[in-house]
């Protein structure tokens, strides 16, 4: 068995669709990149990637490529499992942390959790969630940003 880490971070934009954990939030803000820049599946994707020794997310899907502009990032993580269980890994289990001020994401964790399993092939029970703030501190302070990491487990098919 093997443990990744995943870390992911991206600019905050008014009026700008904001998706994590594969779910739509409401808020005045979103997360801006080249695909969805859910943050979260984005470090999750590290994290297995890591793990695996098969490099990072920007190596597979380069923000140049524009098959993947716009992309949902649950899409990204299919394809991540299918390059782990490829060379013999399958998921033992994720742990995800989000960092932001707002929008409160408790009450979305159960649909996030359902989206990741679906997209990994795991169960809920594998997936936990858990967010934070930084105390009004810094980028993510001012909501100029959010930040999210990951660890995860693989283990041997």
């Amino acid at each position: 068995m093997r443990v990744g880490f995943g870390f992911d971070v991206h600019q905050l934009k008014e009026q700008h669709p904001f998706v994590l954990g594969g779910v739509l939030l409401e808020h005045h803000a979103g997360a801006h990149g080249h695909s969805d820049a859910d943050v979260m599946l984005h470090a999750i994707c590290d994290a297995l990637l890591g793990a695996a020794n098969m490099r990072d997310i920007g190596f597979h899907f380069s923000n140049k490529d524009e098959r993947w502009k716009g992309i949902s990032s649950l899409v990204l993580l299919q394809h991540v499992v299918k390059l782990i269980a490829d060379k013999g890994w399958t998921i033992g289990n994720i742990d995800a942390m989000v960092c932001l001020e707002a929008p409160k994401i408790n009450p979305h964790i159960p649909a996030m959790q359902a989206h990741i399993a679906e997209a990994a092939g795991i169960s809920t029970e594998d997936i936990s969630i858990k967010a934070t703030t930084n105390e009004q501190l810094g980028f993510i302070g001012r909501e100029e940003g959010v930040v999210a990491y990951a660890v995860c487990l693989i283990e041997r098919t």
